[in-house]
């Protein structure tokens, strides 16, 4: 249902007056729809700088009379580079949004209609920041939307006819577009031609043709008026020459007494009631104004660019007839004084289209118009994981989450999900985006605004002779879906325990852990988790340049594996394993051995993977690539927002023989060092630099830069949660992440503690790398001991 908006604002261009008349449509039904409310306009090129309204004037008139060829050339660029097009849309939207947003943020609208392409791409600017909660629209008064003139953030754009709603998906194929009647004031309707000639004192017999090019009456106007003349039997030619003094001089100067050059007209919807047809340039306001007055409409010599294009599309609609010469003008003038039905016929034609809809409650609809999101391309360092991905290396991370027994049946679990999802997916953005893939184009995210739970839940009774083992890596053994927002759940449920088991994979474009640990807990769990947005490093660049500097040079000099163990050529099968400790006793053994509970936990690693290794002797150092996050903002796992915000550490963990207690100390050691030579800020540097290449170069360096040749292994210990959580009203007990493997890398293992417990979740490549048993076996025997020694 649609709320009656207190403040509308309107944002147009004074250059001409079309885009102006076009805002005074909506404003008169506005008013209408909604007595009382305050509407206020932007001039959109004022806003841009006192300079720009004249300049921009400037440009436009001498472009069409005086260098066509290269507004054509503008306007086709704009259609043949996609680039070009995206580019430019940017540029005027980085102008245009930010001087906007001051505006806005002192007018306080509850509904913007944006009646200018250059104002609707400032919009666009803001909404892409997370602003503008209130509905946004455009109305397109073209009937040639080019793509200036449509936007992905905009709630609806409304086109002049089907024709221009599918040039309107071509310019634009994310946005969201409907037919709209045309859009002028409601004096704009047919009225009795003798009436308003003696109105105007005209003779009320004899065909009478009104040319009208806007206000400027630039364009072919003087050969249009020499084309008509030559037509036997035509009454009389009516001229607007709007702001155009000089055309309307030499008009008189003819002196020829069926001429009849005017000035400025304040009485239009009446001059073109005088007329049995329209000729006119451009298809914009005043082609609309004469459908609207039930006029047939000639499009004569269109000027370039879009004038050209409108009248193509007018003609293909059958609301005008193109004549791009005088002879086709003269002859068809020629053809309706001779067969007056035919222009009755025309006459029809326009008054069914205008008839079709009312533009009023057209209007009154965009104040219940629900936030559209467009495509978005996705940051560099989510990309990344898009391009990783392979045939047999799917980049997804998941979790296990356990909860304690219940009286709940599988129905009765399966029901409670699914009406979580149903109630908190959609507001949660993370699980709202599908991810869309091109070849050679750059990946990007749509938004899906119906969440089905069956698309995304799957419900399981395990019964005796099922093993939760082997359920949990079927389950993610097997990529995530994408043709469909990327994320998946099981629920795994014993009768005979009553314990109640949730899987869940996402894409790791999606989100990195802590994102993917946050959005569950807001979907599955009771009570509000609210989430806060990743803070950056505050400091300037000048003080964090230096360190930059020698996290790039840090970098350089380490780059190249000093281990070949547990690489090569991957594999599709997987082996997948987890492990508990008790999280209390995981804090006070690295208080005992004066180190970090993330370094206890990286030391334990770096003595299963000896122990593991002990036959092989591959050496000393072990290559692992350790995420580390770089969220600033407090509250663990409820506090992180969708996506990739983490920086990455090349850590060679020490694997050689040495006893338990030193190695502790090693890897304290190691992972302290690259986090002092700035190499995690260098690393996002040349992440972020990464995502500037053109997507074939940067899925080719992503492919070569993150595999083996770099590293041997990914170890990530991720925060977690101490307080106790609960889905449907039963503890979530445990959360055991599930990492994915790189290409050529045998090894990841992911840790979290959570509650009570510090959860462990190892998958291998059993074709590189021992199964997941051995590992999480040599895990827990390495904790054991330390546990004796303490």
């Amino acid at each position: 249902m649609s709320f009656q908006p207190r403040r509308v604002l309107l944002i147009s261009a004074t250059i001409g007056e079309g885009h102006n008349a076009t805002a005074r449509a909506v404003e008169e039904a506005a008013r209408q729809v909604w007595p009382g409310c305050e509407v206020v306009w932007l001039d959109a090129l004022r806003t841009m700088g006192r300079w720009v309204p004249r300049a921009f004037n400037w440009i436009y008139v001498t472009n069409v009379e005086t260098t066509p060829w290269l507004y054509d050339f503008f306007y086709d660029s704009l259609w043949r580079y996609r680039w070009f097009a995206n580019a430019s849309r940017r540029f005027v939207g980085a102008w245009c949004g930010p001087l906007l947003r001051r505006e806005i943020r002192r007018i306080r609208p509850d509904l913007i209609v944006s009646t200018y392409p250059l104002g609707t791409a400032g919009l666009d600017w803001m909404r892409r920041r997370g602003e503008l909660d209130m509905p946004v629209s455009a109305v397109v008064s073209d009937f040639a939307p080019h793509p200036f003139w449509v936007y992905p953030e905009a709630d609806l754009h409304y086109v002049m006819s089907e024709a221009s709603l599918r040039a309107m998906h071509r310019a634009e194929p994310d946005a969201v577009g409907a037919v709209s009647v045309p859009p002028v004031r409601s004096d704009f309707h047919p009225r009795d031609r003798a009436e308003a000639r003696l109105g105007f004192g005209l003779p009320t017999t004899g065909f009478t043709a009104l040319i009208s090019c806007g206000a400027l009456s630039f364009g072919a106007v003087e050969r249009a008026v020499d084309a008509a003349l030559r037509v036997d039997g035509l009454g009389r030619v009516l001229v607007v020459c709007g702001r155009n003094e000089a055309l309307r001089e030499r008009l008189l100067a003819r002196g020829d007494p069926r001429l009849v050059p005017l000035g400025w007209v304040e009485d239009m919807p009446g001059l073109m009631a005088c007329s049995d047809v329209v000729i006119t340039n451009a298809g914009g306001a005043t082609a609309l104004e004469a459908l609207a007055c039930g006029r047939a409409v000639v499009m004569f010599e269109p000027i370039a660019g879009h004038g050209r294009a409108n009248a193509e599309l007018m003609a293909d609609a059958g609301l005008a007839e193109l004549c791009p010469r005088e002879p086709e003008l003269t002859a068809r003038l020629r053809r309706w004084v001779a067969d007056p039905q035919e222009v009755g016929e025309r006459e029809e034609r326009a008054l069914k289209h205008c008839r079709s809809a009312d533009f009023t409650e057209q209007v009154a609809a965009l104040a219940g118009l629900t936030r559209h999101r467009g495509r978005r391309p996705l940051r560099a360092q989510d990309a990344f994981f898009v391009h990783a991905t392979t045939p047999e290396v799917s980049q997804q991370t998941g979790a296990i989450l356990q909860l304690e027994p219940s009286l709940e049946s599988t129905h009765q679990w399966c029901e409670h999900l699914s009406r979580r999802i149903r109630e908190h997916a959609p507001a949660l953005p993370m699980l709202t985006r599908a991810l869309v893939t091109r070849p050679g184009r750059r990946p990007q995210w749509s938004h899906e605004t119906a969440i089905d739970p069956a698309e995304h839940l799957s419900c399981r009774e395990l019964r005796p002779d099922h093993n939760l083992g082997e359920v949990a890596g079927e389950f993610f053994s097997t990529a995530v879906r994408t043709d469909r927002p990327p994320w998946e759940l099981r629920l795994l449920h014993d009768p005979a325990t009553g314990r109640a088991t949730v899987l869940a994979k996402m894409h790791h474009a999606l989100g990195d852990g802590l994102a993917v640990t946050s959005t569950l807990l807001r979907l599955l769990c009771d009570g509000d988790h609210p989430v806060s947005a990743a803070g950056t490093d505050g400091r300037p660049w000048r003080q964090r340049l230096p360190q930059l500097l020698r996290g790039l040079v840090g970098l350089a000099t380490s780059a190249g594996s000093p281990s070949r163990a547990w690489t090569g050529r991957s594999t599709p099968e997987r082996s997948f394993a987890q492990l508990s400790l008790p999280a209390a006793t995981v804090r006070a053994s690295a208080r005992d051995h004066g180190v970090s509970s993330s370094a206890l936990l990286l030391g334990l690693v770096a003595e299963a993977l000896h122990r593991a290794m002990r036959e092989e002797r591959r050496g000393a150092l072990f290559r692992v690539m350790v995420p580390r996050t770089a969220r600033t903002g407090r509250g663990g796992a409820g506090t992180a927002t969708p996506g990739n915000h983490t920086h990455t550490l090349s850590v060679d963990l020490p694997v050689g023989p040495m006893p338990l207690v030193w190695r502790l100390r090693a890897v304290a050691d190691a992972l302290a060092a690259p986090e002092h030579s700035g190499q995690p800020e260098a690393a996002g540097a040349v992440l972020a630099v990464l995502g500037l290449l053109p997507a074939p170069v940067h899925k080719w360096v992503v492919r070569r830069v993150y595999g083996h040749r770099f590293f041997s292994a990914v170890v990530s210990v991720m925060p977690g949660r101490r307080r106790p959580s609960h889905i449907g009203g039963t503890r979530l007990s445990r959360v055991l992440p599930v990492l994915s493997l790189a290409d050529g890398v045998g090894v990841a293992i992911g840790a979290i503690g959570w509650g009570e417990e510090c959860g462990f979740g190892v998958t291998t490549d059993p074709g590189l790398a021992p199964d997941a048993d051995v590992l999480t076996g040599h895990l827990r025997d390495a904790f054991d001991e330390l546990q004796e020694r303490r």
